[in-house]
């Protein structure tokens, strides 16, 4: 066995071997790009290997953080040596991150897109996790601690969550794979007591990427306290990059011996669905089949959402025929699984319509964001979605705040404060903002108990936080299920009859504003600083037009009312892009308002406003 170097002393050191068919290098790039996308190679099929680091160097990782480049871009590329890997490709980890979420390209064969989150590259990840999960909970040795792993309907699933179990076990702890799932049902597995269940698990991870294309893949990360922030995501990369850098192969046998104890399967949905089964049947006042006769679509687009139609409806009652891509599949052929996506909302409205449903209801991906059709094909979703949350939260919780995210409309604003009675608090893009902002204001003394984006994100304080799509269509079923039992028919009508005083606007537009970052007129800067000047002279133009009036509040970006609507141009959260959203009584007043914007990014040429100046031409 060779010597391990005395210049990684406290890193957790995840190794691998070319084994069955797998090979580092150019040839384990050839293997990604096999035809065969579904040919995943058996767990036994993979060796392990690990540098025998002592269990007390495992509970005192936090000292190798003094390491870590704690700004710019972290690089990695093993260095050649006795125990290292020679081929591992040179990795910017930082480059993953997606606010806090990880996310990367996992299958190879889309052009320009090549393939960033590899194997090696995910064993790290985990590896990294695992260290920070035992510093978080100042694990001490007196017990294993204890990561559950799921996964959405991906092609690259399984090859991902065989390198995540590996680098879990390697940190020695206890991995619990728990195959298909949703992510709430991952974050909620750190709330269950239950030891037949292997619960609670200390940490969760779900492999996903939420609606991106085939090709891509990620990671959430959670514990009982929630989903990890910015800030830990950067902390996670960044112990990732030393981690990687230090690769190496020795022990096989012992090692493949540690993953094989360490690693148990659990059918942890089951506990789950059974979760949202009951509190349907609570709502009804424990009717074993509230839903009886009610007939009820499920729009899964490929993705893990399918279970809610046979594992939550059926037993409750509801018929169910008519749902459709409810099979997992990662190739995604019928739609992009989005409620925000127009064609699959499209898709979902035809199913309720042909099949003459008393509702329809669509999952993302992953199942934590959700939106609903009723009965006459109206869609519920966006600000509808909000509107209908809102009306259900604020009749058992009088006066409460409700947090959206800074796109809402100003009509949802009247809605929530003149009609139902509550407060809006508008806050910033990105459902972990929104969520925070709740917890916030909940922890100062100001009661709320919904945080939703327009997106489908929606949390609620009754479910510890969680953004749940599951649970947020259950909340919708418990109406209905309430409403049968207190006498009152009429299918989704009940639902639908407590927005009908909704404003919506005419005119509701998204155009996207893209910033050339390679154009001269960036001198050297970095893309967020030109969209934030872009923004200043807009803020700078709205103050001296007397036609507009700049919100009062605003968290994000700028926003103004004027001819009878509003704009707001903000900075994307991730992406090179200002996102412009407006809405107004109708056309004519949509483009008053987009000239108004117009004024301010002319000025700018790296910023392509080819889409405000078509929308502005087409009056």
């Amino acid at each position: 066995m060779a010597a391990v170097s005395g210049k990684i002393v406290q890193n957790i050191f995840v190794a691998q071997c070319c084994h069955q068919n797998r090979q580092f290098g150019a040839q384990y790039q050839r293997d990604r790009c096999a035809p065969n996308l579904r040919s995943l190679l058996p767990f036994q099929g993979r060796k392990l290997a690990w540098t025998g680091i002592s269990s007390m160097h495992l509970r005192n990782l936090s000292k190798y953080q003094s390491g870590f480049v704690n700004q710019g871009n972290v690089y990695c590329n093993a260095a050649p040596s006795s125990t290292s890997l020679p081929s591992l490709e040179k990795v910017d980890f930082l480059k993953l991150q997606n606010g806090s979420d990880i996310r990367g390209v996992a299958v190879a064969g889309v052009e320009g897109e090549p393939v960033t989150l590899t194997e090696p590259v995910t064993e790290a990840i985990a590896a990294a996790f695992a260290a920070w999960l035992l510093e978080k909970k100042k694990a001490d040795g007196s017990r294993q601690l204890r990561v559950s792993i799921g996964h959405d309907s991906r092609i690259s699933a399984q090859k991902l969550q065989e390198a995540v179990s590996l680098g879990i076990a390697s940190a020695g702890l206890e991995v619990v794979q728990y195959g298909l799932a949703s992510t709430p049902a991952m974050f909620n597995s750190t709330l269950t007591e239950g030891e037949q269940f292997l619960c609670p698990a200390d940490g969760s991870i779900m492999i996903t990427a939420s609606h991106l294309p085939y090709n891509r893949n990620g990671f959430k990360f959670f514990t009982n306290a929630g989903g990890l922030g910015k800030a830990d995501i950067k902390d996670i990369l960044e112990r990732a990059a030393s981690i990687y850098s230090n690769f190496a192969v020795q022990d096989l046998v012992n090692s493949e011996r540690k993953a094989s104890v360490s690693i148990k399967r659990v059918d942890y949905m089951a506990l789950y669905t059974s979760y949202l089964v009951e509190a349907v049947r609570r709502a009804a006042g424990n009717i074993e089949r509230p839903l009886e006769g009610f007939h009820i679509v499920v729009d899964a687009g490929n993705g893990a959402g399918g279970f809610f139609a046979e594992k939550v409806l059926e037993p409750l009652g509801a018929i169910t025929t008519g749902s459709q891509f409810l099979e997992p599949d990662g190739l995604f052929p019928n739609h992009i699984p989005n409620p925000e996506d127009k064609e699959a909302m499209k898709a979902i409205t035809q199913a309720v319509l042909a099949n003459q449903a008393d509702l329809g209801i669509i999952f993302d991906t992953d199942v934590d964001r959700s939106a609903a059709v009723d009965s006459t094909g109206r869609e519920l979703n966006r600000n509808r979605l909000i509107a209908l949350m809102s009306a259900i939260v604020l009749e058992e919780h009088p006066g409460t705040t409700i947090v959206t995210d800074s796109v809402t409309s100003d009509g949802l604003t009247t809605f929530i404060e003149k009609k139902l009675g509550g407060k809006h608090r508008r806050f910033k893009r990105g459902y972990k903002n929104v969520i925070d902002e709740a917890i916030r204001l909940n922890s100062v003394g100001e009661e709320s108990h919904l945080a939703i984006e327009t997106s489908g994100h929606g949390a609620l304080k009754e479910n510890h936080w969680l953004d749940d799509g599951a649970y947020l269509m259950v909340k919708l079923l418990n109406k209905l299920a309430s409403a049968r039992a207190s006498g009152i028919g009429g299918g989704s009508k009940v639902l639908t009859d407590l927005v009908e005083d909704l404003q919506e606007p005419a005119v509701a537009v998204e155009l996207r504003l893209k910033i050339d970052k390679s154009h001269e007129d960036l001198k050297g800067g970095s893309f967020r600083e030109y969209g934030e000047a872009v923004l200043k002279l807009l803020e700078n133009l709205t103050d001296s037009d007397p036609k507009l009036q700049k919100a009062p509040v605003n968290y994000e970006g700028v926003r103004a009312s004027g001819f009878g609507g509003w704009f707001l141009l903000r900075l994307s959260l991730h992406d090179p892009v200002l996102p412009l959203n407006i809405e107004a009584p109708n056309h004519d007043d949509a483009v008053k308002l987009g000239l108004a914007v117009l004024a301010a990014v002319k000025e700018f040429p790296a910023l392509d406003s080819s889409a405000l100046d078509k929308f502005v031409q087409s009056s």
